[in-house]
C-alpha cells in the first residue's frame, strides 16, 4: 500500500505540533494561577513581628504571597463582607461567630492565644497594681480620672476593652478618656507619653516593651483570654476571592511545625513567647 508522501508529511507535523500545544495551555494555566493572598488582619499580629515569619515561610512552602493589610478585628471583617480580601486573622470571637453565621465565611480555626493585660504608668495614679481583676483597676481608673487610652477603633483590642467596662457599669468619659482611633503599638506609645493607662495583648506589649516606661498592672484575669482565628471567605459570595491561597494559609497555620514556630517565636528575645499555639 502507498501511502500519499504529502498525508504523511503532515501527519508528522501534526504529531509535533501536539506537545508543544499542550506545554503552551500548561503554561498558560500556570499563569493564571492567582499567587496572591490578600489577608485581613490585626495590627497586633503584624506588630510583634510574628507575621513577617509565618508569611516567609509560608511564602517558601507554598508559593503563595501573603498581602497583609494592617487593621483592627472590626475592619478586617468589614472588608470580609467587602470581598476586599482572602483571608483574615482576627480576634473578636462573638463578631466572628456572627460573620460566620452570616456567610461570609466557610472555614474559621483557632490558630493562637495570648492574654490581655492592663498596663500603664509605673507611678501608677489610679492606685491599680495588685487589683484582682481588670474590671476593678477599670473602676480606680475611672473613679480617679487618670488618664486612659482607648483604640476607639471597632477592634478586638477596642471590643474586650467595652466589655470590661461594661462589667463596671461605668461609661467613661470626660478629658481623661483618650481616643486614639489607631493600632496597638501607637496606642501604647500615647499611653507613654499621656503617663496613662490603656488594654493590651501581651504579645505588643513585649514587643514594645523595651521602648516604654509603662508596667503591667493586671494580667491572670479569665476575662482577659485572647484567642486568635484564621477565616477563609466564601468565594460564592465573592467569586474573585482567591480560596486556594486562602485555604493554603489556613492549613499552613494548624501544621505542627508553624505550631511550633509561633510557640517559640520571642523566647529568646523576651524571654517568653508572644503567643501560645492552639492545642486541637
Amino acid at each position: 500500500m502507498r501511502i500519499d508522501k504529502r498525508l504523511l508529511a503532515s501527519l508528522i507535523f501534526v504529531l509535533l505540533l501536539i506537545p508543544i500545544t499542550c506545554k503552551q495551555k500548561t503554561e498558560k494555566a500556570e499563569e493564571t494561577v492567582n499567587k496572591d493572598v490578600i489577608l485581613a488582619t490585626t495590627t497586633s499580629v503584624n506588630d510583634t513581628g510574628v507575621l513577617d515569619v509565618l508569611i516567609e515561610k509560608f511564602r517558601e512552602a507554598s508559593g503563595f504571597n501573603i498581602k497583609p493589610i494592617a487593621v483592627g478585628s472590626g475592619e478586617a471583617m468589614a472588608m470580609g463582607k467587602r470581598g476586599d480580601a482572602d483571608v483574615l486573622v482576627v480576634h473578636s470571637p462573638k463578631d466572628e461567630e456572627a460573620f460566620m453565621k452570616e456567610g461570609f465565611g466557610i472555614e474559621r480555626y483557632l490558630v493562637m492565644t495570648n492574654t490581655f493585660m492592663v498596663v500603664g504608668p509605673a507611678e501608677d495614679p489610679a492606685g491599680c497594681f495588685g487589683a484582682q481583676s481588670a474590671a476593678e483597676a477599670f473602676k480606680k481608673i475611672a473613679e480617679t480620672k487618670s488618664n486612659f487610652v482607648t483604640r476607639g477603633d471597632n477592634s478586638g483590642t477596642h471590643k474586650k476593652e467595652l466589655a470590661i467596662w461594661n462589667k463596671t457599669a461605668i461609661t467613661p468619659t470626660g478629658e481623661w478618656y483618650i481616643t486614639a482611633n489607631t493600632g496597638m503599638g501607637a496606642v501604647l506609645q500615647i499611653a507613654n507619653e499621656k503617663r496613662g493607662y490603656t488594654l493590651s495583648d501581651c504579645g505588643t506589649y513585649l514587643a514594645f516593651k523595651s521602648k516604654l516606661s509603662l508596667k503591667v498592672m493586671v494580667e491572670k484575669d479569665p476575662l482577659l483570654l485572647n484567642p486568635y482565628s484564621v477565616i477563609v471567605l466564601n468565594p460564592d459570595k465573592f467569586p474573585k476571592i482567591n480560596v486556594a491561597g486562602a485555604k493554603a494559609f489556613a492549613k499552613f497555620l494548624l501544621l505542627p511545625e508553624t505550631k511550633k514556630l509561633i510557640g517559640d517565636f520571642g523566647k529568646d528575645k523576651y524571654g517568653e513567647p508572644l503567643f501560645y499555639p492552639a492545642e486541637r
